[in-house]
């Protein structure tokens, strides 16, 4: 994948943050004010969202502005620049993706193609918002894997692609399942799944995800946090629960259990009656 950062010019005010280095996958925010990126082209696709101000840029012959709420999809090996619509600045988040990580999540589908440069459908903006949210902080292989799956089916889905229906194989991704519930303090790996099940790692999330109605991921927090419930009511502190179940600390599993359930743990308890459990 080329450096996306040749392209780009540095006003005393602009800045760039990365996350670190994911195979196939680089993340960006970056705060822009008049021109950012000359006209350049690059074999990945580019997808992220404006977070503040109008972010503008020439695409496919014409001028596009992106706002708070959309999504910019740039096909790979796509003329395009970037600068700011106002003199106010952009603030911005982008992925830079490798083709053969989408089309391997799609079961080696054609590469979607969202026209325009730029879409409104707010089911693809919450995929990209989750991908791209809190870059510097680390994630596990498996939430990774299971962000690229969802974007790839949220992109074949406004791209207008021919989604026939899917046939797993159950047995394989109950074999995942299992070996999910029997390893939850441990880090689970999509390859790990693939190489219990017998099955390729795309292939199995998809198999997981049409059998068990959520992704292996999302699966294996979710009883993550039915241990950690269990233990603080069991009078366990927050952070020996968290580390117990298999997070990374006590931040990350309140994190999630907001996610979850709309609600910090600690509420949950007090709410509960059982606040002296923290």
């Amino acid at each position: 994948m080329e450096n996306q950062n040749e392209c780009i010019t540095a006003p005393a005010r602009d800045w760039i943050r990365r996350s670190g280095d994911e195979p196939g996958l680089e993340r960006l925010e970056a705060f822009f004010t008049g021109r950012g990126y000359e006209p350049h082209r690059h074999d990945s696709y580019a997808i992220g969202i404006t977070l503040s101000g109008v972010q503008s840029f020439n695409y496919r012959r014409e001028t596009r502005h992106s706002l708070p709420g959309h999504t910019m999809v740039i096909h790979p090996d796509e003329l395009h620049d970037g600068e700011a619509g106002t003199s106010e600045g952009f603030l911005y988040r982008i992925a830079y993706i490798e083709p053969r990580l989408l089309q391997q999540a799609l079961g080696h589908a054609p590469l979607p193609f969202v026209d325009g440069g730029i879409c409104a459908d707010p089911r693809l903006h919450a995929t990209v918002h989750a991908l791209l949210s809190d870059i510097a902080l680390p994630r596990s292989e498996l939430e990774r894997d299971d962000q690229l799956v969802n974007l790839a089916i949220a992109l074949q889905t406004v791209s207008g692609q021919d989604q026939r229906r899917h046939r797993g194989d159950f047995r394989a991704a109950q074999l995942a399942r299992e070996y999910i519930d029997d390893n939850l303090s441990r880090i689970v790996t999509l390859d790990d799944l693939a190489h219990i099940s017998g099955r390729d790692r795309w292939s199995l999330s998809r198999d997981f995800r049409s059998f068990f109605g959520t992704s292996p991921y999302r699966y294996l927090t979710l009883r993550r946090l039915d241990l950690v419930k269990r233990s603080i009511l069991a009078g366990g502190s927050l952070a020996r629960s968290s580390l117990a179940a298999g997070f990374a600390d006590q931040s990350h599993m309140t994190r999630q259990f907001a996610k979850a359930f709309g609600i910090s743990p600690a509420r949950w308890l007090k709410m509960l009656g059982r606040i002296d459990a923290v």
